[in-house]
């Protein structure tokens, strides 16, 4: 299984397997999840001044959305190029929030899972957002449903970008391996309902317009960016 991003789409699906040559502070997730939550709230602070917002909300979403895809993409990237993935125990998945991808996550395991749609969801849905919600919730007022709309939101835009990366790279199983294991997901009481169409709509707002210059994102419910005290945006192109 490839996990350095060579023969996948990189970025996002990357996953390190030692600590990145920079090195980092990075921490197991399993401590966040336990409570030790100076590092979430760090990274919340440095998406809000990177925003320029003064909702802690607004931050914290956006924050979520990175870690939810980042967690969803080195899970489903493997899924469906190679028939499994890692496995993802978060006390050997090791996160520095201060760190963009590929550096901010690092494994430490070896295990490796088969391609279902039951496994995934065990290692990433039950293991990591069921947590990492509950952290964000001990961080300040935020929405469960918009939390599930963004891990939904992040599924989806995974899919897209490993849809368009088999087809460049005549990879048709993958496409189809990837697509048939993110219907199976999005179908669960949390996620379902959370986007609609056959283009992954999603059906709530993760938030992101209410930042200075935010806009709207590419499948946002809004198609023009409601009032607030801000300057409102037309849709992002």
């Amino acid at each position: 299984m490839d996990t350095d991003g060579s023969a996948s789409p990189g970025g996002f699906f990357t996953l390190r397997t030692a600590p990145p040559a920079g090195g980092g502070a990075h921490r197991p997730l399993a401590l966040l999840y336990a409570g030790h939550d100076g590092p979430l709230t760090a990274r919340v602070d440095l998406v809000s001044a990177r925003l320029g917002t003064p909702e802690r909300r607004v931050a914290a979403s956006a924050a979520h959305l990175g870690l939810a895809a980042r967690l969803w993409s080195t899970a489903l990237g493997p899924a469906a190029l190679h028939g499994r993935f890692p496995g993802l125990d978060p006390a050997a998945l090791h996160w520095d929030g201060a760190l963009a991808a590929p550096d901010d996550l690092w494994w430490s395991g070896s295990a490796t899972l088969p391609a279902t749609v039951a496994a995934l969801r065990a290692a990433v849905q039950e293991a990591h957002l069921v947590p990492l919600h509950a952290a964000l919730l001990r961080d300040g007022r935020i929405s469960p449903g918009l939390l599930w709309g963004n891990a939904a939101s992040a599924l989806a835009g995974a899919l897209r970008e490993l849809i368009r990366w088999a087809r460049a790279h005549d990879r048709p199983d993958a496409a189809g391996r990837a697509a048939s294991l993110v219907a199976g997901l999005l179908d669960h009481p949390d996620l379902a309902g959370t986007l609609r169409g056959p283009r992954l709509r999603r059906t709530g707002c993760c938030l992101y317009y209410r930042a200075p210059g935010g806009g709207l994102c590419g499948d946002c419910v809004f198609d023009h960016a409601p009032r607030t005290g801000l300057e409102a945006r037309p849709p992002a192109p």
